[in-house]
């Protein structure tokens, strides 16, 4: 992916992964699964994702979305 990323598109990226918060992935399986989804689905396709489990499952999307924003915060933070 040649474009820049920005927070919000790997965030969508990794909501829209398989990684789990309960796997207490590392920075780097962070970043590999926002990579394969993006290989995957596309900015495009991660964005319909977060909306349809949003309209899907509004109980449990928030804390995925919070949970997704804070890692990739943490694995994209350029010291």
């Amino acid at each position: 992916m040649t474009a820049l990323l920005t927070d919000d598109v790997r965030t969508e990226a990794l909501f829209a992964s398989d990684l789990q918060r309960s796997d207490r992935p590392s920075p780097e399986s962070v970043r590999a699964a926002v990579l394969a989804a993006l290989d995957r689905l596309g900015a495009g396709g991660c964005a319909e994702l977060v909306a349809q489990e949003f309209g899907e499952h509004p109980d449990c999307a928030p804390g995925r979305m919070q949970w997704a924003r804070h890692a990739v915060r943490d694995a994209f933070t350029v010291i």
